[in-house]
């Protein structure tokens, strides 16, 4: 059964108000407005100092439980939103596979689900190692972009992205925060770049992303009852709040606390609020939480994992 055996988490100390962002961004006053009373969004998390390499390497330092294993990771699997994030010939995840002692390692990038792609790392992970049959064998999982354009930057009407890594390592059988359910659903139809389709999905964007985390808890022979805490992705608060509302959860049960002082970390949401649950005692031995995101650009995808913590 697919674990997380440790999670390691980079966030930078500098933060930007939302309001200084308003010039580059090009966002007038009532879209700042917008941001910050509406969405619950404050502070942007920044490292104009680091490039995509180094803030990898800052998650990767801190996983202290990749010492001396490194010989026992076969795959490196980078989630990531963004389908580009250097020039070509620049690989900035060989590169930092070869720092680390790790070019045995089969080292590949997931894009196809945008900001869920991180979730579909560590699914894929797991069965990659389960299909080895190697009982010890590891695979170390990445998150973390560089909001480096607009583009990256800015979800209109929506979101502010910020910057940070995460990395884990995945065992096939690990002994805490296994895996015991995930559901994806991929809706090709609702492609950003076209407004007909652009409305309808953020229509459907609460009752579909209802619907994987409904069927993520009865996969997992739990009911919602049984969830002691979701972590969700930090695209804003108030999507959080209807959320709760249309599926009758306690929105207190949703970690939520970094979406004013971080803003979306892109793929590294997850495994942001998973040390803050952790670091703040909200998970005890047995626990099962629930991490959910959506990835959105052309086309959508709605996914939620269940763990035991």
């Amino acid at each position: 059964m697919t674990a997380l055996d440790a999670v390691s988490v980079y966030t930078p100390a500098f933060r930007v108000p939302i309001e200084e962002l308003a010039g580059p961004l090009g966002l007038t006053d009532i879209q700042v407005r917008l941001f910050r009373r509406f969405h619950g969004l404050d502070r942007i998390r920044l490292d104009p100092d680091r490039s995509l390499g180094e803030l990898l390497r800052a998650a990767v330092d801190g996983l202290t439980a990749l010492r001396g294993n490194e010989h026992r990771v076969r795959y490196v699997v980078h989630g990531r939103a963004m389908p580009v994030v250097a020039p070509y010939p620049h690989n900035p995840l060989h590169d930092l596979c070869r720092e680390l002692g790790l070019g045995h390692a089969l080292a590949f990038t997931v894009t196809q689900q945008s900001c869920a792609s991180g979730l579909l790392a560590v699914e894929l992970a797991g069965r990659l190692l389960a299909a080895d049959g190697a009982g010890d064998s590891l695979a170390l999982v990445l998150t973390g972009e560089k909001a480096f354009t607009r583009d990256a930057q800015l979800l209109p009407g929506t979101s502010l992205f910020g910057e940070g890594a995460s990395a884990c390592l995945v065992s096939a059988d690990g002994p805490r925060d296994r895996l015991l359910s995930f559901v994806c659903a991929q809706r090709g139809e609702f492609d950003a770049e076209f407004g007909e389709q652009s409305e309808r999905f953020h229509r459907e964007y609460r009752g579909s992303l209802a619907e994987v985390m409904r069927r993520a808890v009865a996969e997992a022979g739990l009911g919602f009852e049984d969830v002691r805490l979701v972590l969700p992705h930090n695209v804003n608060v108030v999507t959080w709040q209807r959320l709760c509302l249309l599926m009758d959860f306690p929105v207190e049960r949703v970690l939520l606390s970094n979406v004013p002082d971080s803003g979306h970390l892109f793929c590294a949401d997850a495994f942001a609020n998973h040390r803050t649950a952790r670091d703040r005692g909200l998970l005890r031995e047995g626990d099962h939480y629930l991490v959910a995101t959506v990835g959105a650009g052309a086309g959508a995808t709605f996914s939620a994992m269940v763990f035991q913590h």
